[in-house]
């Protein structure tokens, strides 16, 4: 585990997966994973529980991690 070079804010291109091609901003970086969340890309269907603020529950869609070979940081 090297130091990484990407940092929370950066933009980055994704280069592997569904998302192959989008350039996004990085929202958080997982260290221990080698992992970074980027806004919009690898998105994923959660189940929520009905509860007071959301009275119905149903689904959500969250970003999950993208390992950070993944990705490229973007010059802007």
């Amino acid at each position: 585990m090297g130091k990484m070079k990407i940092k929370k804010g950066d933009t980055v291109l994704v280069l592997a997966g569904d998302d192959k091609g989008k350039t996004a901003e990085v929202l958080q970086i997982l260290s221990k994973k080698d992992a970074v969340i980027v806004a919009g890309c690898k998105l994923a269907k959660k189940a929520i529980k009905p509860s007071e603020e959301n009275k119905e529950g149903g689904f959500a869609s969250v970003e999950m991690p993208i390992h950070i070979s993944n990705v490229k940081k973007v010059e802007a």
